[in-house]
């Protein structure tokens, strides 16, 4: 599965760092939780992580997410968005996955592009920046 696959519909990708992990499940919960309105709205859903595939779908078991969650060990993805580089994390510089979200319209432009957003509260923001509640 590709971005491609989604053209002629409005997506919403989120680059997030770790499957499992207390801050990527708020994030992955909260898109889970807010996906039936974005369906409505006409959005899809992708999650991207460097995460396996294996460990991905117990990810969406675990958690129920109904929509994909797509693996990218190369980075491939997150460093054709920006979303992978060095960040700043309890003080210390590091690199990885900068938690990102980007809506592609339905031709495949980005439309918006947010970076170093926050797992708890976003959906609800990115949601009010859509115009979407």
């Amino acid at each position: 599965m590709s971005l491609a696959d989604f053209r002629g519909r409005k997506v919403v990708v989120y680059f997030y760092p770790a499957a499992m992990t207390p801050g990527c499940t708020t994030q992955a919960c909260d898109f889970r939780d807010n996906d039936a309105a974005l369906q409505r709205a006409g959005y899809a859903v992708l999650g991207i992580s460097p995460d396996a595939p294996a460990k991905l779908a117990k990810f969406r078991e675990r958690d129920a997410v109904p929509f994909p969650l797509l693996s990218d060990p190369e980075h491939e993805a997150l460093d054709a968005y920006g979303a992978w580089g060095e960040k700043t994390m309890y003080g210390k510089k590091t690199t990885g996955v900068i938690r990102s979200t980007f809506v592609v319209d339905d031709e495949g432009r980005v439309e918006v592009a947010q970076y170093n957003v926050k797992a708890t509260g976003h959906v609800a923001k990115l949601m009010r920046d859509l115009q979407l509640v």
